[in-house]
């Protein structure tokens, strides 16, 4: 039986029906970066009421053939797994996950160099070393930084101590440069706080001004028009004692509001010069007195002296 026939109309058939070329009205948006595909055709209504799981896997099969055509196009790279596509970069934007981080407050040395128009250079790690005719390391371990302290020989000034050591001269002078700089770094992080600690009490003095300025009319802001976008100003929330309390707790605060009056009287006095501990003159006065007044007490005072006086005259004669 020959079905050379019915094997060719099937593979005609299947030809047909999974082309590897998808055209429809607007072009599929492939992103090889991202492996993503966005088709931004409309919905056929029809397709889609009649057989809904048919016209989803024709959407998703379409979006697949797009997607591994176009990585079939990129270059590839051999690996011991097999061929591998190199990847071109995203070109679909991606929302951030968090906001944009706040630009850093510039330091002494960038405001000077911006005066100054002095363009930032980033400095190599590695240098050149004429003696050892090779690259060195700037800083570290064998570092060009550190050629004055490990040379063999040193140069030594005419007036210089007995114990003078050049390699420690060396090493501490090194060292006060790296503590400079640290110093400095501390400083620029303190200035950059100060200036936004500055900034945030600005904030708040602008924030209790406009407060101020929407309650100073009559109604208090009431009955004003408010902008767009305007927040509702937020008061003390004053608290009240519950309406029923045990006698206990009443009993407490009677106390405590009594004890507060006892304490402002008790002030008042000291203040006036009438508390406890000033004495009373004009109690003292009438006691010694025995209620004659301060009159009669000087002029007992008086007599009393004076007798006093005469009796030391007779005795000196």
């Amino acid at each position: 039986m020959d079905v050379s026939n019915l094997l060719a109309a099937q593979a005609a058939r299947f030809t047909e029906s999974q082309s590897i070329t998808v055209e429809k009205e607007t072009p599929l948006d492939v992103d090889a970066g991202f492996l993503t595909v966005t088709d931004l055709n409309p919905v056929d209504e029809d397709s889609y009421a009649s057989n809904l799981e048919e016209y989803l896997k024709s959407t998703a099969r379409d979006g697949i053939q797009a997607l591994i055509a176009a990585l079939y196009a990129l270059p590839t790279e051999k690996s011991p797994d097999g061929p591998l596509a190199k990847l071109p970069p995203p070109t679909t934007q991606l929302p951030r996950a968090k906001p944009l981080p706040k630009p850093k407050p510039p330091t002494k040395w960038e405001l000077f160099a911006a005066a100054k128009g002095i363009q930032k250079k980033r400095r190599d790690r590695k240098v050149w070393d004429e003696e050892k005719q090779e690259w060195v390391n700037r800083w570290g371990r064998g570092g060009k930084n550190k050629e004055t302290e490990e040379q063999w020989i040193h140069e030594v000034k005419a007036n210089a101590d007995v114990d003078f050591d050049p390699v420690q001269a060396a090493r501490e002078e090194r060292k006060s440069r790296v503590a400079k700089n640290e110093r400095q770094r501390l400083q620029n992080l303190a200035r950059a706080q100060a200036a936004q600690n500055e900034r945030e009490q600005r904030k708040v003095d602008i924030d209790k001004t406009l407060a101020a300025t929407r309650t100073s009319t009559a109604s208090m802001g009431k009955f004003d028009r408010k902008l767009e976008g305007d927040k509702k100003l937020r008061g003390v929330k004053r608290k009240f004692d519950p309406a029923e309390m045990s006698a206990e707790r009443e009993k407490q605060v009677s106390l405590a509001v009594l004890s507060q009056l006892d304490g402002d009287a008790k002030r008042a006095k000291i203040e006036k010069g009438t508390g406890d501990d000033v004495v009373n003159v004009r109690k003292a006065i009438r006691a010694v007195s025995k209620g004659k007044g301060g009159v009669a007490l000087g002029r007992d005072a008086g007599k009393g002296s004076s007798k006093s006086s005469s009796k030391s005259k007779r005795g000196k004669r």
